[in-house]
């Protein structure tokens, strides 16, 4: 192989689709002759791109949360409905901050 190895984007997004681990894909790529440089090339770009769609859902999480945690305090100001105010002041809150926190845990993990 040569010192500069092409990697196949369209190889590392059918390993993401299949959900292979990352020794799977050394062991596939042991077995179909690659070098030591080139399956350390390949395993770098495929976590490179897992970890990019993971933080992508984290962020995706957090704006939910946020935009949850935002509703529930405009609507316990404005009071509507004074039965329903623990229900947005604790419920929604407590939630929003639960989808925050697991973004959170997406992005920084």
């Amino acid at each position: 192989m040569s010192a500069n190895p092409k990697i196949s984007p369209s190889v590392i997004q059918q390993w993401l689709s299949e959900r292979i681990g990352i020794n799977e894909v050394e062991q596939r790529l042991v077995s179909l002759g690659h070098d030591d440089v080139s399956i350390a090339a390949h395993v770098q770009e495929f976590k490179k791109v897992k970890y990019a769609r993971r933080q992508n859902a984290g962020f995706i999480y957090v704006a939910i949360g946020a935009f949850l945690g935002f509703i529930s305090c405009v609507v316990t100001m404005i009071n509507p409905i004074p039965e329903w105010n623990d229900f947005f002041l604790y419920g929604l809150t407590s939630l929003a901050i639960v989808i925050v926190f697991t973004g959170f845990f997406y992005i920084f993990e």
